[in-house]
């Protein structure tokens, strides 16, 4: 007697299964790997610096009144946060601060100053413009600043700041607005990133500093900047690097009225990060 497995049909049936499964099977691919998900781009950012300067020069006025003396130094630290928004605006938010003991402190300890600021930058493609609001805390008074600068990313980085003093606070000299040019040429020579700046101001009213009379160029100044990348610590808590600096200063006796020297050296160094 013939099993059911022999009968034609059944048989028939099995093998066009058996063919079907087979390829079925070799018309099969694997899925291919997804690719990782790019990191999100961070909108936070910031600068933290820590720096020696040999002089406090505020708008051409020689704070301390150091004059060409290299000795008595200020410590300056500085933190500066931006958070991206939509559109390409930003917001800003940042303090800096003199520590010395030239003069007993209104603050506290040796701290002579605290300037706080905060603002709004907007960028488009290379040009940029940003307007920051600052309170300048010093001798028992608070002097207030509005500060509205334009820049140009490209050879010679210029830029534009329009100075505004809205309350002078303990300045000694009266409220006004100051120009002022500034440009920046960068070199790599190796690792170091070596800058040349210079800058250019132009009071537009008079007795804006202490014991100044005039309106008209107040100031102008020349440097060189080194710095240094400290890629040995790594990028996991930013990226910090060593910077240093010679500027030479030219200011107008009747426009900045500095009581010690009209025409003075300064320098500085210092460790900085921008995360």
């Amino acid at each position: 007697m013939k099993t059911m497995l022999n009968h034609p049909l059944l048989k028939s049936a099995l093998l066009a299964t058996l063919l079907g499964s087979a390829t079925a099977m070799a018309g099969e691919t694997k899925p291919a790997p997804m690719a990782p998900e790019p990191e999100p781009e961070s909108k936070f950012s910031g600068t933290l610096n820590f720096d020696y300067n040999t002089h406090f020069i505020s708008y051409g006025f020689d704070v301390w009144g150091d004059g060409n003396d290299l000795s008595g130094g200020t410590f300056n630290p500085s933190l500066e946060l931006t958070w991206k928004l939509p559109a390409g605006f930003s917001a800003i938010l940042g303090t800096w601060w003199d520590v010395n003991s030239k003069v007993d402190s209104a603050i506290g300890g040796n701290i002579q100053e605290i300037d706080v600021w905060a603002g709004v930058g907007y960028t488009v493609g290379d040009f940029s413009v940003t307007a920051l609001y600052q309170t300048w805390n010093y001798a028992s008074e608070t002097e207030d600043i509005l500060d509205i600068k334009f820049a140009y990313a490209t050879f010679l980085n210029p830029t534009l700041t329009i100075h505004n003093r809205l309350d002078e606070g303990a300045s000694g000299g009266n409220d006004g607005t100051i120009v002022q040019l500034g440009l920046s040429h960068s070199v790599e020579t190796g690792p170091v990133t070596i800058s040349f700046p210079f800058t250019l101001a132009y009071f537009l009213e008079d007795d804006f500093h202490p014991a100044s009379t005039d309106s008209g160029l107040g100031y102008g100044s020349i440097g060189v900047t080194a710095t240094l990348p400290l890629k040995f610590l790594g990028s996991e808590y930013g990226d910090w690097n060593l910077h240093g600096g010679i500027n030479y200063y030219v200011t107008s006796d009747d426009v900045v009225a500095n009581f010690v020297d009209d025409e003075f050296f300064t320098a500085n160094i210092g460790i900085g990060c921008s995360f």
